[in-house]
């Protein structure tokens, strides 16, 4: 559950210095918000006066990040425990988020995501299947059950990532499931457009997670993707939070069907 000490003095470079009046009393909703982007989206949500909502498989974790959100006097996020590859339960949990803020629903950010990685040689149907679950499917039908809720004014935000314009090898199901994030935002974002709902992605590039500390991110992956950056810092899920916030406001408005990438310039 805890963060590394690089990730939290990385964290103590990033903040929220904008102010976004127009996201006062929005409700907004993120999946997979319990841990890093998700947490940072969750965090900058509560501190800009968003009603915040959150899903995550990891209820553990949820309760980690709501108590010490409510530590620092910050109003406590509505959460539900949810696996977002069950798409009734998910759907489900969409409802009651917007049921329980007095039938209202502005903002959902389709953060949730897995980036295991495994060689092409060896990848198994059942993993390709649970990945594109878990990072495209579950965008769709969260998108599609918000959707139907929202109002005009009302934005989708679905986390993608610059993975595959890199071709990073041993992550085809990650990739091909991101690739299509892109894809279907430009679709999404042309069929319900009319009814004044904008739709757009984030690209992250490599984010100082507690996750990508433990698994990926050595002295010399980290090393090579600074040096890969055009910008010669460690990216934060500050970072890409920032750009969730400017997206989920009104300031975006004219905004829809594009991809804006947070990487520091690494692809």
């Amino acid at each position: 559950m805890g963060e590394t000490f690089q990730i939290r003095e990385a964290r103590a470079m990033t903040a929220f210095t904008a102010l976004y009046p127009s996201l006062k009393g929005k409700v907004g909703l993120v999946t997979g918000g319990a841990s890093g982007i998700g947490a940072a989206v969750v965090e900058a949500f509560a501190r800009q006066g968003v009603q915040t909502a959150f899903i995550d498989i990891d209820a553990a974790a949820a309760e980690e990040l709501m108590d010490r959100l409510a530590g620092e006097g910050l109003p406590r996020p509505w959460f539900r425990a949810a696996d977002v590859t069950d798409v009734p339960a998910l759907k489900a949990a969409i409802v009651d988020v917007w049921s329980a803020h007095g039938e209202r629903l502005d903002v959902l950010v389709n953060n949730a995501g897995l980036d295991t990685r495994t060689p092409a040689a060896e990848l198994a149907l059942e993993e390709f299947d649970y990945l594109l679950a878990v990072n495209l499917r579950s965008q769709v039908f969260a998108l599609q059950a918000a959707a139907a809720l929202m109002g005009e004014g009302g934005s989708i935000i679905n986390m993608g990532s610059v993975t595959w314009r890199r071709r990073r090898p041993g992550m085809v199901a990650y990739t091909a499931s991101k690739a299509a994030i892109h894809g279907i935002t430009r679709s999404l974002a042309q069929e319900f457009g009319s009814r004044g709902i904008r739709i757009n992605s984030i690209a992250p590039g490599a984010i100082a997670t507690a996750r990508q500390d433990r698994l990926w991110a050595t002295p010399e992956a980290v090393s090579e993707f600074i040096d890969s950056q055009a910008l010669k810092f460690r990216l934060t899920p500050e970072d890409v939070a920032a750009m969730a916030l400017f997206l989920a406001a009104d300031d975006s408005r004219g905004c829809s069907g594009q991809d804006f990438i947070v990487d520091g310039g690494i692809s």
